[in-house]
Formats: C-alpha cells, sequence, structure tokens
C-alpha cells in the first residue's frame, strides 16, 4: 500500500476559506506532492475529548464552529465522504477509543482540505485532541496510528503553531507578526529541526513566551500525533511558513517518516 508522511499544517482564521491569500494556494502544492490518499484521518484542534475519541459518521456534516464572520462562510460545505471502516481501523489500533457515529468535521478539517482537495471526494473522519493530556501522551497516540500512513491514508493534523486569538492585529499585513510569536516559533521550529523530544514535550516550560503563544494547548496538541505517527527518526520539513493576524503563525510541515 502506499505511504503517506503526516502532516501539520497552520489552519489560521476561517476567513483563509473567503480569502486564501498566501495560505490556501501553498496548501494546494503540499496536497499535490503528496500521494493521493485513500482515507484521511483529520486530527483536529476544535474537537477536544476526555479519552480518545474518533468520528465515525457516513456522511458528515460540516460544522460551521465560529462566530461574528460574514454571512457567505456560513453557507460553504465541504460534502467529502465519511469513512467508518477507517473509524474501525483506529480503533483496532487505539485501545479504549470512543467511537463517535455522528460528528461532522469541524472547520480545523474542512478549512485547509477544502483547498488542498476541493473536489471533497477523498473519505475523511476526525480524531480528537485531548487538552488535559501532555504532548506526550499525543506523541504516543500518534505511534499507536503510525501503521495507518503505509496503508494510504493521510494523519492531516490541524492546529496552528501559535494560536492566541486576543492578541489578533486586524490590520496586520500577512507576514508581519508580534516579537513573541516569532520568538516562539524560531525555538520551536529549531527544536524541531533538532528532534529534540525531551525540550518539545516540556515546551510549556521551555519555550519562550509559551503560555502567551498559547494559552490553551488544542492547537499545539495535533503537532504531536503528526510526529508520533511518522516514527522514530522523523524529520520534521517545513513546506510553508507566515504570519497571519500578527499572532497566529501559519507553519505547516511534512514528518518525513520511517517508510517502509
Amino acid at each position: 500500500m502506499t505511504y503517506i508522511p503526516p502532516v501539520f499544517i497552520s489552519h489560521g482564521s476561517p476567513m483563509l476559506m473567503l480569502e486564501p491569500g498566501r495560505a490556501g494556494p501553498a496548501w494546494q502544492v503540499l496536497a499535490q506532492s503528496l500521494p493521493r490518499p485513500r482515507a484521511i484521518l483529520a486530527v483536529s484542534a476544535h474537537w477536544n475529548t476526555r479519552t480518545p475519541a474518533v468520528s465515525a459518521a457516513a456522511q458528515p456534516e460540516t460544522i460551521h464552529d465560529f462566530h461574528g464572520f460574514p454571512q457567505p462562510l456560513y453557507e460553504l460545505t465541504y460534502p467529502a465522504p465519511g469513512a467508518p471502516e477507517l473509524a474501525a481501523e483506529v480503533a483496532g489500533l487505539v485501545p479504549d477509543i470512543h467511537i463517535d457515529p455522528d460528528r461532522g468535521l469541524d472547520h480545523g478539517a474542512w478549512s485547509p482540505l477544502s483547498a488542498m482537495y476541493p473536489a471533497a471526494d477523498i473519505p475523511v473522519i476526525q480524531l480528537a485532541v485531548m487538552p488535559q493530556a501532555s504532548a506526550e501522551t499525543h506523541y504516543q497516540l500518534g505511534r499507536l496510528l503510525q501503521p495507518l500512513t503505509r496503508s494510504g491514508v493521510l494523519i492531516l493534523a490541524s492546529g496552528g503553531l501559535t494560536h492566541n486569538l486576543r492578541d489578533i492585529v486586524a490590520e496586520a499585513p500577512d507576514g508581519a507578526a508580534l516579537p513573541y510569536v516569532r520568538e516562539f516559533r524560531d525555538w520551536f521550529v529549531k527544536a524541531l529541526q533538532r528532534r529534540d523530544l525531551p525540550a518539545l514535550f516540556d515546551w510549556r516550560r521551555q519555550a519562550p513566551q509559551a503560555a502567551r503563544a498559547h494559552p490553551s494547548p488544542e492547537h499545539l496538541l495535533p503537532l504531536f500525533v503528526a510526529m508520533g505517527a511518522a516514527g522514530e527518526m522523523a524529520a520534521a520539513q517545513t513546506t510553508y511558513s507566515d504570519y497571519q493576524l500578527g499572532a497566529l503563525a501559519l507553519d505547516a510541515f511534512v514528518f518525513a517518516g520511517d517508510e517502509p
């Protein structure tokens, strides 16, 4: 079966679905660089649970889980089919995981996917993140999922390398960033490049400005799932780097891992 490396995307503001700017085309190029998946497991920052959970809807609804945006954003849909059979595969790999038969696709999934695979013809399900659990726990969850990467499944982790909505600068041009955002981003990317797992797992204490970059951890946790799924020798390759609204680092990574 086809090997597909796990991917992490910083999905940025929902407005990227209406005004894709530089990110949308970059996500398209990323998708074109990968083998076509048989199915996608989207690990979304916007589905939070206390224990592992996977969705299994046959026809997942498009969830508009954001507020205060222009009406056309709420009229967008992403009618990709679900993949109950993939949910069953995930359940076979992750002990005691909860299967949610009704969960649809939130914008953590369908925002990047609408740019990457606009035809919405690849089956998609979601995996939740657990904000109360550690980065290392999510890495180990990813390790359990590694067999999927060798069977044509794209593990698409979707969150944000930084995510503090209180610091958003509405008038900031793309590419401009608050100093602390650059400081956190640079530390994290360098740790990824070194594959310094102890530092990455302890990012809340070791990374500069960590509490401000991530007042809550859910937007960074998907990255650890992708990294774990890539295997012990995975190298993070930056495929896109930019800033949006001053406070959002939009880095995307492919975790080139242990190919069979």
